[in-house]
């Protein structure tokens, strides 16, 4: 949607609740300037803020949709999604005793969503609940869905005969600088939550032992493009060239 079709079906929704530019901009609190300048499509010097606030308002809602090349960038996130998956799969191929599962979805008790690696130790009886992140958004988000992914893992486990003694977490986030510093702005709470790091993780994945819950980083997946070969799972760990050091419980 361009910017004079966004202002016109604002003013459109407006003009049939019988609303004043000026009765939308305090509902919205915001001024009617701002409201004046949204509904003639001139949103270059509005903050996007305020046109969600407006748009709210209104009871709609606002989607900002970034394309790239004549195509949203879904497509790219979703193929660096894949990719990552790829790591892992490959990864797991190379450990012993492990049972793995993508993409495993689910809808219980009206509660839906998709697991993205379930993860099963047969012998020490642990599952583990891993969340590829290629963008780190929302950290309270995550962290909360996470949980919710947790608590729900048993029963999944339990359809497939599973057993677990302990469900552990992984939190595998694409390297990027974005990311690093949205991990690094929230390092406490982090640590908290994830304090196992990259080094840890895998030392515990060769020999599981109990529950662990970890966040490391996975370098380059925002270069790979489908055909190249990923990077080995050993990159989850920071390189150790890096002059400046993130805390390592959340690397």
């Amino acid at each position: 949607m361009d910017d004079q079709r966004l202002g016109w079906s604002l003013r459109s929704i407006r003009v049939r609740k019988r609303w004043r530019q000026a009765d939308l901009a305090d509902r919205a609190k915001v001024s009617r300037w701002v409201v004046m300048r949204i509904e003639q499509g001139r949103l270059g010097s509005v903050p996007l803020g305020k046109i969600r606030a407006v748009a709210a308002a209104l009871d709609a809602r606002f989607d900002a949709v970034v394309r790239w090349q004549g195509g949203d960038l879904s497509r790219l996130i979703s193929a660096r999604h894949a990719r990552m998956h790829e790591i892992i799969a490959r990864y797991f191929a190379g450990l012993p005793g492990w049972v793995v599962e993508p993409e495993v979805s689910f809808s219980i008790y009206g509660e839906r969503g998709i697991i993205d690696v379930l993860a099963w130790h047969p012998t020490s009886r642990i599952l583990l609940v891993i969340e590829l992140k290629t963008e780190v958004v929302d950290i309270n988000e995550m962290l909360g869905t996470l949980d919710r992914k947790r608590r729900l893992a048993a029963k999944l486990a339990r359809d497939r005969g599973w057993d677990p003694l302990s469900i552990a977490t992984w939190v595998v986030v694409a390297d990027s600088r974005t990311n690093r510093r949205a991990v690094a702005e929230h390092n406490s709470v982090l640590r908290m939550k994830l304090p196992t790091d990259g080094r840890g993780i895998g030392r515990w994945l060769r020999r599981p032992s109990g529950r662990i819950d970890a966040l490391s980083f996975l370098p380059s997946v925002q270069d790979l493009h489908p055909g190249v070969d990923p990077a080995p799972i050993r990159r989850v760990v920071k390189p150790r060239s890096r002059a400046k050091r993130i805390d390592p419980s959340v690397d």
